[in-house]
């Protein structure tokens, strides 16, 4: 994407540090902070995926789970589970060494399960108003963002803002429009 003409100041994702963005979509201040993020995102997707598989493995009727299982089902730690085992907050089985077994029951009245990392969240579809009071024209974003027109219409077209033309005006939800270009210097 081509640079722009307006200054954004952003804070890195990763590190904190205030940066000028090159562009609009630019949220790290650096190659390597970048790398870093996706790194993370990776990373916790891979371990979303292993504790799925572990949560597949649990019998639906098993009433006592492994401390892993309990991990992999409710996403609390391991700690946690033994700090509420020594104070007594749920019951427990010792079956030897390193086999203890927790209430599944009680944990389900503790903590909510964790979500599936395949579950994608759902898109709830936004409405507008594009009632010309709620809205910016192309030509006022231009002088507000000082950017060209083709480049107003370019991020519209990317970014699928809603629009509604009335006459020779193209409107444009100043909510949308003020979110894309925040931290921009007028």
């Amino acid at each position: 994407m081509a640079a722009s003409k307006f200054q954004i100041v952003r804070k890195c994702q990763v590190c904190g540090e205030e940066f000028m963005a090159k562009t609009i979509e630019s949220w790290y201040c650096s190659p390597k902070c970048s790398k870093t993020a996706w790194k993370r995102r990776h990373d916790e997707e891979e371990r979303n995926k292993l504790l799925d598989k572990v949560v597949k493995t649990i019998p639906k009727e098993q009433d006592y789970i492994k401390v892993t299982e309990a991990y992999a089902l409710f996403g609390i730690s391991r700690f946690t589970l033994y700090r509420l085992i020594r104070k007594g907050q749920i019951s427990h089985i010792n079956l030897g060494t390193n086999q203890i077994r927790v209430s599944k029951e009680e944990l389900m009245k503790l903590y909510p399960l964790r979500p599936k990392a395949m579950d994608k969240p759902k898109q709830v579809k936004k409405l507008y108003s594009l009632e010309p009071k709620d809205c910016y024209t192309i030509g006022e974003i231009s002088k507000k963002y000082k950017v060209n027109d083709s480049t107003v219409y370019a991020h519209i077209r990317k970014y699928s803002i809603p629009t509604r033309q009335i006459g020779n005006y193209v409107y444009v939800p100043k909510k949308e429009i003020d979110n894309l270009y925040k931290g921009a210097k007028q």
